[in-house]
């Protein structure tokens, strides 16, 4: 699916006048919440700027011990 700046400039449109109903990718959708569209404009802007999907390293690591009690 290839988001372009359009797409966000439809979203912001529609958020700013109150409305649900936005054409995204060719596409019309209607947003259930506000919430729900800035997610929607989140997940765009981060496949336009190829942040989309990438999985963070761990800042730290976990290390299980077991204290069995034996002493």
């Amino acid at each position: 699916m290839a988001f372009t700046q359009a797409d966000i400039d439809n979203l912001d449109e529609a958020i700013s006048a109150g409305e649900k109903t936005v054409e995204v990718n060719g596409r019309k959708v209607e947003y259930r919440s506000l919430d729900e569209m800035l997610k929607a404009r989140r997940y765009i802007m981060a496949v336009l700027s190829g942040k989309a999907g990438r999985r963070r390293s761990p800042l730290f690591g976990v290390r299980t011990v077991i204290d069995r009690g034996l002493g």
